[in-house]
């Protein structure tokens, strides 16, 4: 019994440290700004929805909202796709160089992205890209993790169901879109959920290549309000940041089963 309450007081401890953060940001947005510099702090604010008001009227969170749900959904769904296309031809194609071709795409996991900010930002600027979404998406349409992860699931798949459709004659694209899809629902549900995670909240490239507010995302439009109302006013800040939390929050509370089942899927094979 004592060893099961360790165990209580160490997960308690743990989930506090891990949602004390998103309490505390919850609860700022909706107080008041005398409950702010308070102390001892207000745990329970008097509720107030006048932050998000200030907040959405600061800088034109509509715009920005619209261009990260474009970015967000297109960019999402071209790096799904390349992956899946790319994750099966390494799991079920024989072709020249496969091995090496596949290290290459688990190096280029190893590569931190600032590497390629500039020989991106120098192409988007020649293709006449800046301030586009072609050049907020295109560039970030390849994703080693993500092929990895498929691949890697790929290979776990019975090798009789694909082999039956070969019999029956499907191409692989049947194959693929028939066969090996239906039998990967968690696990593409994880690598869609992760992708659209960073897709949202990516900061830097948009902030590279974009230099007018018609074309900024939510991230950074954060940095803007926060410029905009100046230090004090927290509680604007954090109702525009749950602004931009809320969306991803949602969806992984959604997908979150399938989250977990879609990770442990992923056991290594060769």
């Amino acid at each position: 019994m004592k060893l099961r309450a360790i165990q209580y007081v160490v997960l308690i401890g743990v989930a506090a440290v891990f949602l004390g953060p998103l309490y505390w940001l919850l609860s700022t947005a909706f107080k008041q700004p005398s409950e702010i510099y308070q102390w001892p702090p207000a745990w329970w604010p008097h509720l107030t929805w006048e932050n998000f008001s200030l907040a959405w009227k600061a800088a034109p969170f509509d715009r920005y909202f619209l261009n990260s749900t474009i970015i967000t959904v297109v960019g999402t769904a071209l790096k799904v796709i390349n992956a899946v296309l790319t994750a099966y031809a390494f799991a079920y194609l024989r072709f020249p160089f496969k091995k090496v071709l596949f290290f290459l795409v688990l190096g280029a996991m190893m590569v931190p992205g600032h590497v390629t900010l500039l020989p991106n930002y120098l192409t988007v600027a020649t293709l006449g890209w800046i301030n586009t979404y072609a050049g907020l998406i295109i560039p970030g349409i390849g994703s080693a993790f993500a092929t990895f992860l498929m691949r890697q699931h790929f290979l776990t798949l019975p090798t009789e169901v694909t082999d039956a459709a070969a019999v029956d004659g499907a191409g692989h694209l049947r194959t693929l879109w028939r066969v090996v899809l239906p039998m990967s629902q968690p696990m593409l549900v994880t690598v869609v959920v992760i992708t659209a995670v960073e897709e949202w909240n990516n900061f830097v490239w948009p902030l590279i290549v974009t230099n007018t507010a018609s074309m900024r995302t939510l991230p950074v439009g954060l940095l803007i309000l926060k410029d905009e109302e100046g230090l004090a006013a927290w509680g604007t800040i954090m109702a525009g940041t749950l602004l931009v939390l809320a969306p991803m929050l949602l969806i992984f509370l959604i997908a979150q089963r399938y989250i977990v089942g879609g990770i442990t899927q992923g056991a290594l094979k060769g």
